[in-house]
């Protein structure tokens, strides 16, 4: 098994790895927390940002907060956590098994817990992997950002802009914005739900995340790429993507049925499309 310095070795590693995709303006297939990108920002978490570990654990620390619990919970500055199989007592502060939680302390005791559960078990690796990020990256570069913009910048965003996407593309091989299959592969994108354009987006791009710029600022294997559709194939195929080049290879179908049809085979049974 590795040892202690080979796992904050790793980490640190990512990292830099992570402070370089974001100077090189690399977007990263990656879901991170929004926790993580406070730990990156070295800003302390709220109790909201608990919401996105422990869903359930969130709710019972916002009743706290939200209720008068004088004379109501029998709690102390301890937590129970779990080492080596072995549950025990831990405290959030010191002498803490011995202060009792009080409608008048309970905001402490709040924000400690919340620092808990979302530094458990990952102090060390956090803190490898944020000395590795500002090892490549300046702080001062980073500083405007709150943790959602950071997210946006690092990961790019999930909701796609309809809009957006049709005036930063581009066409080939005799279609145009006003060509009629154009017009019906526009019409099916908007049919499409969120999650299915994101599938469309990851194959023919290889990646789901929309740059922070939007998608003028698409990028392919040497550089800005802006998302392409060009006529190719027979109407019994389906449709080709050259993720190299943002490109989707589309025949020319005959009618919006068709076009509908091949296109959602296509996303949703992602193994059918021709890729090169």
């Amino acid at each position: 098994m590795p040892n202690m310095n080979q796992n904050k070795f790793r980490f640190r590693f990512s990292g830099r790895i992570l402070g370089l995709a974001l100077i090189h303006q690399y977007l990263l297939d990656a879901f991170f927390t929004r926790p993580f990108y406070k730990g990156l920002l070295r800003i302390p978490c709220e109790l909201s940002d608990l919401e996105f570990l422990d869903e359930e654990f969130h709710q019972s620390l916002q009743w706290m907060k939200d209720n008068d619990i004088e004379d109501m919970l029998d709690l102390t500055f301890t937590v129970n956590e779990e080492v080596f199989g072995q549950i025990t007592e831990r405290e959030l502060k010191v002498g803490g098994a011995n202060i009792a939680v009080t409608e008048k302390n309970k905001k402490e005791y709040i924000e400690r817990t919340v620092k808990w559960r979302i530094e458990r078990g990952v102090v060390q690796q956090t803190e490898s992997l944020v000395r590795g990020f500002y090892e490549v990256v300046d702080a001062r570069l980073v500083s405007v950002f709150d943790a959602r913009e950071l997210e946006l910048v690092i990961a790019g965003t999930a909701e796609i802009d309809l809009s957006d996407w049709r005036n930063n593309t581009e066409y080939r091989g005799g279609y145009h914005d006003n060509h009629i299959v154009i017009r019906w592969f526009w019409a099916a994108v908007e049919r499409f739900n969120n999650e299915q354009r994101l599938r469309l987006l990851q194959f023919v791009t290889g990646t789901s995340s929309i740059p922070y710029e939007g998608f003028a600022s698409l990028r392919g294997s040497n550089g800005p790429r802006r998302f392409c559709v060009e006529k190719w194939g027979k109407v019994t195929s389906l449709p080709r993507a050259h993720t190299c080049f943002n490109r989707l290879d589309l025949p020319p179908y005959p009618s919006f049925s068709m076009l509908y049809e091949k296109m959602l085979t296509a996303v949703e049974e992602t193994s059918t499309f021709g890729l090169e």
